[in-house]
């Protein structure tokens, strides 16, 4: 049987999903040879202020943004679900529908792997779930070293290199180096308000046309 490549996932808000978003998730896909990405917009996020416009609309952002990447899928069962999106379920949902493709973990930023150990839970999914690795990138303007809380568990499952992913027996974290776009869904959500472009920031097929005929992020 030939082997299976992994698959990486890309959980996050979306608010809306920006180049920085797309080009992240590219160079995760070479850098740690998957064979696509996921995406998973998060229907609810229970850990940051409401999101700047509804989970409807940053689903269908997302799957105009990958259209045309043939290694890139969307995952719509967060938003459909219609309740909160916890990393650690979402998680064990993914391992249990792929099996032994669920490795490596999300292809996430300094944020996201904040916010994991802020709740106490990137511990707690590597150990519970064992396919999952973490591999993770700086973001533009953040530390590279990881935040007080997570320190440990850094230290103990970073692993050398991505060859290192599919043999670690608990799961495990590793870097990888990526484009320094400085780009925010923030600063692009600010552009949006005060009547300007956000051309270049974002796929055309969003900033040209989706944003404006749906009128989102625009102010009162």
């Amino acid at each position: 049987m030939p082997r299976l490549e992994p698959l990486g996932v890309f959980g996050g808000t979306f608010d809306p999903v920006h180049s920085g978003h797309l080009r992240l998730a590219e160079e995760a896909r070479e850098g740690l040879a998957l064979e696509g990405v996921r995406w998973i917009p998060a229907g609810q996020p229970p850990h940051r202020d409401r999101p700047g416009v509804g989970a409807v609309h940053r689903l269908a952002m997302v799957r105009l943004a990958v259209t045309g990447n043939p290694a890139f899928s969307v995952d719509a069962s967060e938003v459909e679900a219609e309740r909160p999106s916890y990393t650690v379920p979402t998680l064990e949902r993914l391992r249990d529908e792929l099996g032994p493709r669920a490795a490596p973990g999300p292809a996430a930023g300094g944020r996201c792997l904040w916010r994991l150990a802020h709740l106490a839970s990137l511990d707690d999914a590597v150990r519970s779930s064992p396919m999952w690795r973490f591999p993770t990138a700086p973001l533009p303007g953040r530390a590279r070293r990881p935040a007080a809380g997570l320190a440990e568990v850094f230290a103990r499952r970073r692993l050398a290199s991505p060859d290192g992913l599919g043999q670690a027996p608990g799961g495990g974290i590793v870097t990888f180096a990526m484009t320094q776009l400085a780009i925010s869904a923030t600063q692009i959500r600010g552009i949006v308000a005060r009547g300007a472009s956000p051309r270049y920031l974002l796929p055309d097929a969003l900033g040209n046309d989706y944003i404006q005929r749906h009128h989102l992020y625009q102010s009162a």
